[in-house]
């Protein structure tokens, strides 16, 4: 990785986790089918390149590719990333976001990483050109939606099913950074994950706001091995972890470069009310600060890997997010990219993907008929006017596993 290169990115979203509708059945949700990108791929990719991007965080459809152990469906990604090298797009893979195939079932499936670590392996062998991946897109929001909050998947609402999804993810995310590394030692592993803060309405709200500003690190603690409180270790005990299974993360050695992605949106910051519950606190600290809480913590390089707003405010809330970056950038913190996400519009995020309403979310850069939005042309010029500039900035290239290891 060339230690000057700013990566200004967007990605096509390509959640696909299963949800249960009101009258009770199952249905598997595929923003990049509702989005339209199976069909406009081609187009998408060269819209990408016009706004003067050069790297995308995309990856296929897990559950489309996997379709049995030993069994894969290379087909669309033959055809998309052979694409992506045509136009001299550098993507970063995102290999799991939210979902696993059928087959599998979901994140309380003890079998699940050993499965992805294989589904990475073959993925890294077959396109052997690639160095940057995120292998599981936000662990933290991936166990919180399906094992504690009751929304996908596993649609299971309570601290056990939480803390069981938990270590499935990071362990199928550690092992999948191991795999690929057998094929691509050279990669780098941006791991995309929501950074949260849990603010207290009153003094008697602080012993769970600070019981919750230490459960937000967990995604991460046990994927780097970060040595975690006793509070947390309590906790993850009292809930089905093992000490043996503690003991693999703490031990277990990550040799790639690691970059923390950093994703921030106006409901990352949480207020926690008298009666246990939380809601959206709009931004209060914002990126800058929160950030540097986790950099402090692992001290590793950071990317801005995920934000936007819907308009009318979105050119605003770029302005914002990019002042956050600069000034990270110049108190000496590391900072290696940022991104608009998504390209396009997406479809039912304003329900979390709960209901599959067909509500078009005003996100992207470009609408879902593909002409380019108010913060798209924003974008397009900030990358104009600070590329070179960006670029020219001399910092310390810090590119390395965590420093407790």
């Amino acid at each position: 990785m060339n230690k000057n290169k700013f990566m200004f990115a967007t990605g096509i979203e390509n959640s696909y986790p299963i949800i249960t509708l009101p009258d009770g059945t199952r249905k598997r949700v595929d923003e990049m089918e509702k989005c339209g990108h199976y069909k406009l791929w081609k187009q998408d990719f060269d819209l990408v390149r016009e706004m003067g991007i050069d790297t995308l965080r995309y990856g296929p459809a897990y559950y489309k590719v996997h379709e049995a152990p030993g069994k894969y469906d290379w087909s669309f990604p033959d055809e998309a990333f052979a694409y992506l090298k045509q136009k001299e797009i550098t993507p970063i893979v995102d290999l799991c976001h939210f979902g696993v195939p059928d087959w599998l079932g979901d994140f309380q499936n003890p079998d699940f990483p050993e499965y992805f670590a294989e589904y990475a392996r073959e993925f890294a062998r077959r396109y052997q050109y690639i160095r940057f991946y995120t292998p599981v897109n936000e662990i933290f929001i991936a166990a919180a939606f399906s094992a504690q909050y009751g929304w996908w998947n596993e649609c299971k609402s309570d601290d056990r099913s939480f803390v069981s999804a938990l270590k499935n993810l990071c362990k199928a995310n550690v092992l999948a950074m191991q795999a690929i590394l057998e094929i691509q030692p050279t990669a780098v592993f941006i791991q995309s994950e929501t950074s949260e803060y849990f603010h207290p309405e009153t003094p008697d709200c602080d012993p769970l706001a600070s019981f919750l500003n230490q459960k937000r690190f967990l995604s991460l603690d046990l994927s780097y091995g970060y040595p975690i409180s006793v509070v947390m270790y309590e906790y993850l005990l009292e809930n089905g972890m093992t000490k043996a299974e503690y003991r693999w993360f703490e031990n277990t050695l990550i040799k790639g470069s690691c970059v923390m992605g950093n994703d921030y949106y106006v409901t990352n910051e949480h207020m926690v009310h008298e009666d246990g519950t939380t809601s959206a606190a709009g931004e209060i600290f914002g990126y800058y600060v929160i950030t540097h809480q986790y950099y402090n913590r692992y001290k590793l390089p950071v990317m801005h890997t995920e934000t936007n707003i819907a308009e009318p405010n979105s050119i605003r809330w770029l302005q914002t997010q990019w002042a956050n970056v600069r000034r990270l950038k110049r108190d000496g913190i590391p900072i290696y990219g940022f991104t608009w996400y998504s390209l396009t519009d997406q479809v039912d995020w304003d329900s979390a993907l709960r209901n599959d309403a067909g509500n078009v979310n005003a996100l992207g850069l470009y609408d879902l008929d593909r002409k380019i939005r108010p913060v798209g042309e924003a974008y397009k010029t900030l990358i104009h006017q600070w590329k070179e500039a960006i670029e020219n900035e001399s910092y310390v290239l810090y590119l390395k596993p965590p420093y407790y290891k």
